[in-house]
């Protein structure tokens, strides 16, 4: 475990805010602030600071072989970030290579440590600007948002509150769409997820993988979904995601025959890095068109948003920098009278979605799921999608309500 006590004497983030003026008298200083405006203070002393930084990494083997469209992966790997401060205890943590986690420990640690605990935006700001020279998407952005997702968890726990309740609820529930039915699986397996999210939990919005090998099964493609269309029947929505493994053509194409099958979200048909070929294919389609899981930074959004590109964004709180940019990135897709759908991670969002006013729902994955029902085993947090949506905070416990089972982990822990 890696660990970052903070020094003997707290620091703030920019040393050129203090200056030898806050050791004066306030009278000698009334005269000046009445004649000048001056910059808010930092919060004294006397407010919560982070004290330490730990991460940790852990390695998941998958139930069974797993792909999509463009990946196979037999484990999946979390890394978590801790923070404390003032006797408290705040976790977030990313879905991401175990060298996210050194990234933490060199770059962002040292800017946490010992500043103010309650100025998440204000660490968030300086977590970016620390990151300038090693290039912000991808790893980078993923440390960030593991750190700033455990400070929002620390800052909630430091008072009292639910994290839904410190940032406000904008809705009681979060809706929630069971998502698996990777390419790997046969017929039985698909049944049997299918049957779990629709008739045991009775979550009424389902997806599963298309595009294998890179678009070319597509004939085995379009029978997965005629097939999962026969089991669930008109009991739930039925989705599908091609991680962007078609061509444009072979999209639109695709697109046609999904529409026979009742199919109204087509996520990343092509990919996200093409925009002009996305809004080509959305303006084709009867299908919700949805993209955004890889958008590391709020310009790729608002990139996104202005090119008409998306139905419906998404963002991914464990990836964007946070659910400080998580919720900007609602904001603006707001702004252009959208929605937003929250990615993977259920339990890193469920509370910052049951904030926003656009949530459209957010991905029940099952690596995920599994992965966090193992490693925060007995959390009060952990939620039930019974019905098809979770309700954060119902039971008044602090922050995201997660904590680590250790004994559970320890077997795979890899750093």
């Amino acid at each position: 475990m890696n660990r970052h006590p903070a020094p003997e004497e707290t620091t703030h983030l920019e040393d050129t805010d203090r200056t030898e003026d806050t050791d004066r008298t306030e009278d000698t200083d009334r005269t000046k602030d009445t004649a000048q405006p001056r910059t808010p203070p930092m919060p004294s002393k006397l407010s919560p600071t982070v004290e330490r930084v730990d991460t940790a990494v852990y390695t998941v083997p998958t139930d069974a072989p797993e792909a999509d469209g463009t990946l196979a992966w037999d484990s999946t790997t979390l890394v978590l970030v801790t923070v404390r401060g003032e006797g408290a205890t705040g976790l977030g943590y990313t879905y991401a290579p175990a060298a996210t986690a050194r990234v933490v420990d060199d770059l962002l640690a040292g800017v946490v440590t010992g500043a103010p605990a309650l100025d998440v935006p204000r660490l968030n700001e300086a977590m970016h600007r620390a990151v300038r020279n090693a290039g912000l998407p991808g790893v980078a952005a993923q440390a960030i948002a593991a750190t700033d997702i455990a400070l929002w968890d620390l800052k909630a726990r430091l008072l009292g509150l639910p994290l839904v309740h410190l940032l406000g609820a904008a809705r009681d529930d979060v809706p929630v769409y069971g998502s698996g039915g990777f390419t790997t699986y046969d017929d039985r397996q698909q049944e049997r997820q299918l049957r779990t999210w629709v008739e045991e939990q009775g979550i009424p919005r389902v997806k599963i993988k298309i595009a294998e090998s890179w678009g070319g099964r597509e004939a085995r493609d379009l029978r997965r979904v005629a097939r999962a269309r026969a089991v669930v029947g008109d009991a739930a929505e039925l989705y599908v995601d091609a991680n962007g493994g078609y061509g444009a053509k072979q999209a639109v194409r695709v697109a046609r025959a999904l529409a026979g099958e009742g199919v109204t979200w087509f996520e990343e048909p092509v990919s996200s890095d093409h925009l002009t070929t996305l809004k080509a294919i959305r303006e084709r389609t009867e299908a919700d068109v949805a993209a955004g899981e890889y958008g590391y930074t709020l310009p790729y959004f608002e990139h996104m948003l202005a090119a008409g590109a998306v139905d419906c964004l998404q963002a991914d709180a464990t990836r964007c920098g946070g659910i400080t940019i998580w919720l900007r990135a609602a904001a603006l897709a707001q702004a252009r009278g959208l929605d937003l759908s929250g990615h993977c991670a259920p339990h890193a969002h469920a509370h910052a979605a049951a904030a926003i006013p656009n949530l459209r729902h957010l991905e029940w994955f099952h690596d995920h799921v599994r992965i966090e029902r193992l490693l925060f085993a007995g959390s009060a947090g952990l939620l039930d999608p019974a019905g098809g949506s979770l309700t954060p905070g119902h039971d008044g416990t602090p922050g995201l309500g997660l904590t680590l089972d250790a004994e559970r982990a320890a077997p795979y822990r890899t750093g």
